[in-house]
């Protein structure tokens, strides 16, 4: 699927996004999932290409003919396999689905959310000019989005950052690395704090919880992390540990629904907010995400938003649709409560296997 515009970020610039669905059939009722791995190990160490083996080989022989009661089962039925969240999540997001759809209530209720509405926010890839980003920012205020992220890199932030402020002061705006820096650039990140950001999303690297330990001491802007999250485990030790005071919860991320329901969990206890980040996914993943976020303490604007925003036209119907409020009304049907476009889906598909 070819993006409306393309979006760039410290690690790549994307104009086509090569996406894997899933579709199960589970006691006769279909449901759906989406794997969210990038084209390239830029973001992860998983990408489409070692998803597709993974699920084909190894995943599906840990369930086929399995019996289990829920879906909150199909983690520890793949527990066996080390990584490779993603393939993991797609999986268990079309059982969950297809069991929301079996009991006739929606998928976010079935995960025990709360909210009949969620708040949105906008991700926007770096610009070539600051005239660009601003006229961006503009568009998408208007469109009602509440939360204004943008993509930095070396070279393109401070100066993004102060055009922003002069021209938008009271938006909410937040910055994301995607790991761009280091510890020796504390400087630089220092200087972002006169600039009353939301959060700086995850600064420093993948896999470095320790110099975020070290800067998150040194700033009073929160940190929030992201790449550095897989497990229930690494944000036990990221939030007593002080490496950031927000998290970012992608359901792909972490391994599936019943993980990431653990995450929020912990940060709830600890009184540590979270957001549902994306992933530049389909209505599919979109509305797996919409479920996510009606969990309580969703509290911040996350990156779902409008179908719109990133393709021309949506694999669902109806598409997403956002508010002149920034919010999205969250759909009352069984399961993702979307349905798929199987005539568009089969158009846009370049390879399909069935497991049986």
């Amino acid at each position: 699927m070819r993006l409306r515009t393309p979006f760039e970020t410290s690690m790549d610039r994307l104009d086509v996004r090569r996406i894997i669905l899933l579709e199960a059939n589970v006691d006769g009722v279909t449901g759906w999932g989406e794997c969210v791995a990038a084209e390239a190990p830029f973001y992860s160490p998983e990408y489409a290409d070692t998803a597709w083996p993974v699920l084909r080989d190894f995943l599906w022989p840990m369930v086929k003919g399995r019996r289990f009661d829920s879906a909150c089962e199909i983690w520890g039925l793949l527990k066996r396999v080390r990584g490779h969240n993603m393939a993991k999540a797609c999986l268990e997001a079309a059982v969950w689905d297809a069991e929301a759809r079996q009991r006739g209530i929606p998928l976010w209720k079935l995960l025990g959310g709360t909210r009949e509405e969620i708040a949105s926010g906008v991700s926007i890839g770096i610009k070539d000019s600051l005239d660009e980003l601003v006229e961006t920012v503009r568009k998408e205020l208007a469109a009602g989005y509440q939360r204004i992220k943008i993509k930095i890199k070396p070279g393109k932030d401070l100066d993004q950052v102060r055009r922003l402020r002069q021209e938008f002061p009271r938006i909410k705006l937040m910055v994301d690395a995607n790991s761009a820096y280091t510890l020796a650039d504390f400087p630089l990140l220092k200087q972002l704090e006169g600039f009353y950001l939301m959060m700086i999303e995850q600064p420093l690297g993948w896999d470095d919880l320790y110099s975020h330990i070290e800067l998150q001491k040194q700033m009073e802007t929160p940190i929030c992390l992201d790449e550095c999250i897989h497990s229930a485990e690494q944000a036990h030790a990221a939030v007593e540990l002080g490496a950031c005071k927000i998290i970012n919860i992608k359901m792909g991320r972490v391994g599936g629904h019943a993980m990431a329901r653990h995450i929020h969990d912990i940060c709830q206890q600890h009184d540590v907010p979270v957001w549902c980040g994306g992933m530049l996914e389909t209505g599919i993943g979109r509305a797996h995400n919409i479920a996510l976020s009606t969990l309580p303490n969703f509290s911040l604007p996350g990156d779902v938003t409008a179908s719109k925003r990133y393709w021309a036209e949506d694999i669902i119907t109806p598409e997403v649709t956002v508010s002149p409020q920034g919010t999205i009304r969250v759909p009352t049907g069984p399961g993702i409560a979307f349905e798929p476009r199987l005539d568009l889906i089969e158009k846009l598909t370049v390879r399909k296997e069935r497991l049986v």
